[in-house]
């Protein structure tokens, strides 16, 4: 199940995320590369914990949102303690699920919305949950072996974190439904001119070019640097709220549904799987 109570990481536990303040710059680093930083109900909880830390940190006045290791994070971490949600009736596992997504959308939402703008430096495979993330920064600096892609469609699965929505936002509907329709995965040049990528520059250079990005706005004056992202904010995102309550409506569907266990059963078998809307 979902840790909903803890306020704190304990001592030896195991971090999916580090934060490091560095000359006014919250340095927030996905650290568990051997796993190509894959995603998890408790990377969603820390991710909100360090969240309210960095929101109110007036020695932070940018982030820079980066990754160990050759991937970005990779999508989901399938094996992750409590992945799956369980529910005595299909009806209460489809409540439990829609109110864990809603959970989720709260704390991408304190990420997202923190007054200090967010600077993601993106390497790698930066698929499904991790596009989402990347997605959540005011401003994309990719590596040229960046790869993104939202394959949910291909697993069963509607997209939950509002990823598709934001590359509505970002690149036009058509371009949202294209890729999270067909699950394409698509290069950084690609990312770069539908505008989800901000820069693209050679992989030994995304440190230092995403972390001079994130220098150029601390040195800037705070207020007026949150008051300009609060302001594009206010208009960009005008029917997001109600647009990830559906969201996470239909990923609550999508993942009690018959389908997600008819792909998971196909790929083990090594056939193709046979949706059947059910």
């Amino acid at each position: 199940m979902i840790d909903t109570i803890s306020t704190d990481i304990p001592e030896g536990a195991e971090r999916r995320l580090r934060l490091d303040v560095e000359d006014g710059i919250g340095v927030l680093t996905l650290c568990r590369p051997a796993r190509l930083n894959a995603w998890s109900w408790e990377s969603t909880r820390q991710l909100g914990l360090y969240a309210d830390r960095i929101r109110f940190d007036d020695s932070i006045r940018a982030v820079l949102l980066r990754a160990e290791g050759r991937a970005f994070c990779a999508g989901i971490d399938i094996s992750a303690p409590g992945g799956g949600i369980t529910g005595r009736s299909g009806a209460e596992r489809t409540h439990r699920y829609y109110e864990g997504i809603r959970w989720a959308h709260e704390r991408f939402r304190a990420f997202a919305g923190l007054p200090q703008p967010i600077v993601a430096a993106v390497q790698g495979y930066c698929l499904g949950f991790g596009f989402e993330l990347a997605l959540m920064a005011d401003i994309r600096i990719a590596a040229d072996d960046a790869v993104f892609a939202l394959p949910e469609a291909q697993l069963g699965v509607s997209v939950d974190a509002g990823g598709d929505l934001r590359v509505a936002r970002e690149a036009g509907a058509g371009w949202a439904k294209f890729l999270a329709l067909t699950g394409r995965r698509i290069d950084a040049p690609t990312a770069e001119r539908l505008h989800l990528a901000q820069l693209v520059v050679p992989r030994p250079d995304l440190d230092t070019t995403a972390r001079t990005a994130a220098t150029e706005i601390a040195t800037n004056a705070p207020l007026a640097v949150r008051a300009i992202k609060r302001n594009i904010d206010t208009y960009a995102d005008a029917s997001l709220d109600r647009a990830l309550d559906r969201a996470a409506m239909s990923a609550a569907i999508t993942l009690t549904s018959e389908d997600v266990g008819e792909r998971v059963g196909a790929k083990g078998a090594g056939r193709v799987g046979e949706f059947e809307g059910k």
